[in-house]
C-alpha cells in the first residue's frame, strides 16, 4: 500500500513553485547534510518496500529532532530528512547512485494537526523547488506513519 501511494504521489504530484510544498509549506531542508546522521540502511530487491524505497537511505536530524529522539516526543521545529539514493552494485561494493527522492518530516503541531503534527514532503532528484508529495501527504506518508504513533509517528530511532 505504501509503495503504491508513494509512487503515485511521486509520479502525479509534481508541481512547480518555490521550495515549499503547496499550501503546506514544508521547506527544502538547506544544509541538512551538516545535521546529525541518524542512521543508514539499504533496501534491496526482495524486501516488501523495495519497489517504492529500494536503495540507500540516509537519515538526518536537526537539533530539535535530536531532542525528540532522546525524549521520545518531538518538539515543534524538529526536521527529519530521509535521503533516498540509488544503490549501485559493482566490484563487490554497494555505492551511492543518483538521488531518487529527498523526504522531509517537519514538526509543527498547529499547522499539521491533521497528520500528527508532522508535515511531509518529498523533493524530486536534484530539484529543491519541485515537491512531489504536496497535498497527497496524508495518503503517501502519514497513512503509513500512523503505525508509529507511540513513537510520535517516527520510524527511525537514534543510533547510539
Amino acid at each position: 500500500m505504501i509503495r503504491t501511494a508513494f509512487s503515485v504521489a511521486i509520479l502525479a504530484g509534481m508541481s512547480s513553485g518555490p521550495a515549499l510544498a503547496g499550501d503546506d509549506g514544508v521547506p527544502y531542508p538547506e544544509d541538512y547534510r551538516d545535521w546529525r546522521h541518524v542512521k543508514s540502511m539499504v533496501i534491496e530487491e526482495g524486501h516488501d518496500l523495495y519497489e517504492a524505497f529500494g536503495g540507500i537511505h540516509h537519515l538526518y536530524a536537526n537539533d530539535a529532532a535530536l531532542e525528540g529522539y532522546r525524549a521520545g516526543s518531538f518538539p515543534d521545529g524538529a526536521v527529519i530528512v530521509f535521503d533516498l539514493l540509488e544503490a549501485e552494485h559493482g566490484g563487490n561494493a554497494v555505492t551511492e547512485g543518483s538521488r531518487k527522492v529527498l523526504g522531509v518530516m517537519h514538526k509543527d503541531s498547529e499547522r499539521y494537526a491533521d497528520t500528527g503534527g508532522w508535515g511531509f514532503e518529498g523533493f524530486a532528484e536534484g530539484d529543491r523547488t519541485r515537491p512531489v508529495v504536496g497535498k497527497e501527504a496524508n495518503k503517501a506518508c502519514f497513512q503509513c506513519h500512523t503505525s508509529q504513533r507511540e513513537h510520535d509517528y517516527v520510524f527511525s530511532r537514534l543510533r547510539d
